[in-house]
């Protein structure tokens, strides 16, 4: 009876959400939709389509199509200092519904999102060893298999005067929970960082997964939600970019986070807290199913019925230029902490800064810079030392032996040309110290140029 508590039905929690969603929509009057900004077309490189897409856009749909292309060379250092250059980019194509002014659903939308991503990243081909890769990547776009997915459709609904917002569909836990831009182009900076420490269970854009999130807002200014994510490891396979059954699910993923976005002396910020915890079975990262050390058993290894760990973000903006917020100093800083027992990361730290608008004639430009700690559990250490000793190889260069992983550092500096409205060019320099946490690997020095577009 327990196992199967720990394996509901994504679907079904859906419909169950759904038909709250449906019954609230019944008691809800509806309302006259509220004027809305006009559509800008100078945000898009294909304009108003002849006023076509100003017309839609009020009368409810939003079509999008953006573009992400990331180049990223090896200047120095890392484990193959054979200079190359590698690219990688993602297309987003989708379509968000204002179902107020279309069906007269009073606050409600609809949103799909499909996505495909190509190319190759330099951190696999030159900067980590390939026994263990590195912790970050120096190409964020990459990843998740190169494929087409289904990245999002979900049905969102308010409710009280938009204090109960509840959502529902596919999406990643990312897109809500411990939420963050993506300008940098090193990962280590970039998007939700509890799933890029904890993969094999939080599961970043451009993968989906049946979910739903529920958010009180106290006002304004403070919300708390919590959500559930169909833990489904087959969904990170390459042919599955569009599946929709539950088929091979493993448990729930629940995270809940308090979100306060204040306005302090004029300027906003935000600051995040949150708890996850997963209901699937995990592997210990060094115990062994017989309580000896795995490496000494050389059985399986010991099995754990849940998995957690918790995250922060902090971020200010701490100046305008001549009262101009759209312009001005922010920083930044976040943290994840993860359990001991069954993560291979145990903790990250980052901090930075950026500043928009930094000369007068160009106040739409950008600058970023980050500095990132990504620490491996000293059991994973431990196991990997002990591996070493039991096979009496002690020389790094045999093929044979196992990288000893500690502590990777990222940092990164960019600074992004407004070119237009609808696109952005951010060339970057990073620098890796001991990549994949590895003290033998060279640090390395990589230089990049990352494209924002929108068409």
């Amino acid at each position: 009876m327990k196992k199967q508590l720990k394996k509901p039905s994504g679907a079904r929690l859906i419909c169950q959400l759904t038909a709250l969603s449906a019954l609230g929509l019944a008691a809800t009057a509806f309302a006259a939709p509220e004027t809305d900004a006009s559509f800008d077309p100078s945000t898009r490189a294909t304009g108003d389509w002849g006023g076509l897409r100003t017309d839609l856009y009020n009368k409810g749909y939003d079509i999008n199509l953006e573009y992400v292309g990331e180049a990223a060379t090896n200047l120095k250092g890392g484990y193959d200092n054979d200079k190359t250059a590698r690219y990688s980019d993602q297309f987003a194509v989708g379509a968000q519904l204002d179902l107020q002014k279309i069906l007269g659903w009073h606050d409600a939308e609809f949103k799909i999102t499909v996505t495909e991503r190509s190319g190759r990243n330099i951190s696999n081909d030159r900067i980590g060893d390939p026994r263990t890769g590195t912790l970050s990547s120096s190409q964020e776009v990459w990843g998740r298999g190169q494929t087409y997915r289904l990245t999002q459709m979900w049905y969102k609904q308010k409710f009280f005067d938009g204090h109960l917002d509840i959502k529902a569909g596919r999406f990643g836990p990312g897109e809500d929970f411990n939420s963050f831009p993506c300008d940098f182009q090193n990962l280590t900076f970039c998007g939700s960082q509890v799933g890029n420490w904890t993969g094999d269970i939080w599961y970043n854009w451009p993968v989906s997964q049946w979910a739903a999130r529920v958010k009180w807002a106290f006002n304004p200014e403070f919300f708390v939600q919590i959500g559930a994510f169909e833990q489904n490891p087959s969904e990170l396979e390459r042919q599955n970019g569009f599946k929709l059954s539950g088929s091979g699910t493993k448990g729930t993923i629940i995270p809940v986070e308090a979100v306060w976005s204040p306005n302090i002396q004029g300027l906003p910020g935000e600051y995040r807290i949150g708890y996850y915890k997963s209901s699937a079975n995990a592997n210990d990262v060094y115990e062994g199913a017989d309580g000896q050390a795995q490496p000494i058993s050389g059985g399986d290894f010991k099995e754990h019925d849940e998995k957690h760990g918790w995250w922060v973000v902090a971020q200010q903006q701490i100046t305008s230029h001549n009262g101009d917020i759209s312009r001005g100093l922010s920083v930044f800083a976040q943290a994840t902490g993860h359990a001991k027992d069954t993560n291979n990361i145990q903790d990250y730290q980052s901090v930075g800064l950026t500043y928009r608008g930094p000369f007068d004639a160009r106040p739409k430009d950008d600058l970023g810079l980050a500095f990132g700690r990504i620490h491996v559990n000293d059991r994973v250490t431990d196991r990997e030392k002990l591996e070493n000793a039991l096979s009496g190889i002690s020389d790094y260069d045999n093929p044979n032996y196992i990288p000893v992983q500690k502590t990777e550092y990222n940092a990164e500096i960019y600074y992004g040309f407004h070119v237009t409205n609808w696109l952005t060019v951010r060339p970057n320099l990073q620098y890796v110290r001991n990549p994949g946490g590895v003290d033998q690997v060279d640090n390395a020095i990589v230089a990049g140029l990352k494209v924002q577009s929108k068409f």
